[in-house]
């Protein structure tokens, strides 16, 4: 089995685990990236059950409104019952790198906002310490330098991500050789550093729930 066929075996599957809990006034976030969009894609059949979604980007917001599903503004709705997306890497307390298609502050916003954060991955994105996958940072464009440097410090090798803009008009700095053994210590530290937006740990909000898809079938995994 190829890696998208696992994307879409796990997407399949949140779509079984949110079915029966879907009503006419149920808003869903939906995350960012290649697995989100097989969810997406899955999403429509059951257009006619659900009030709309919440994106995390304005990709993801486009096929939503392909698919002819209502893409509201995160203002308007408040709460979210459900958020389904990827991850870049996830361990086994289920907190996660995210943020390689660069929309980790949207993700993490609407995550903070969901009451069930649902996590859709391949086996490939199972990790036992976070790090191997390099950790994106939004920054402010004029505090590129400032957080470059002040990463060093901390024991990582930044690079800018060239030519990329994040969906808030910001710049992405990704970490290399940058191993999180404490990813909530670091999540927040890295916060600290004046000019860094947002960062792609997400240890404060982990996943509340893990399917991962495997040659075996879809594992489920629930946050500890």
């Amino acid at each position: 089995m190829n890696q998208n066929q696992l994307k879409q075996q796990v997407a399949l599957a949140a779509l079984e685990v949110i079915r029966d809990q879907l009503y006419k006034d149920t808003i869903i976030g939906i995350g960012t990236g290649s697995t989100a969009n097989f969810f997406i894609d899955a999403l429509a059949e059951l257009k006619f059950d659900f009030d709309g979604a919440v994106a995390s980007s304005e990709a993801s917001a486009e096929r939503l409104r392909a698919h002819d599903i209502p893409v509201y503004d995160l203002n308007s709705v408040g709460q979210i019952p459900f958020y389904i997306d990827g991850a870049d890497e996830v361990n086994a307390r289920l907190q996660m790198i995210k943020g390689g298609g660069a929309a980790l502050t949207r993700e993490k916003l609407v995550a903070a906002c969901s009451d069930q954060f649902i996590c859709i991955a391949d086996e490939s994105k199972r990790v036992s310490v976070l790090g191997d996958f390099p950790l994106p940072i939004e920054v402010l464009p004029m505090a590129r330098s400032y957080v470059g440097r002040e990463l060093v410090k901390l024991g990582a090798d930044p690079q800018w991500r060239e030519g990329v803009k994040t969906d808030n008009g910001n710049l992405i700095i990704d970490c290399y050789n940058f191993m999180l053994d404490d990813p909530l210590a670091l999540e927040q530290r890295i916060n600290q550093i004046t000019g860094v937006v947002c960062n792609g740990i997400f240890a404060q909000r982990p996943a509340d729930l893990l399917l991962l898809g495997t040659a075996q079938g879809v594992e489920t995994i629930h946050s500890r």
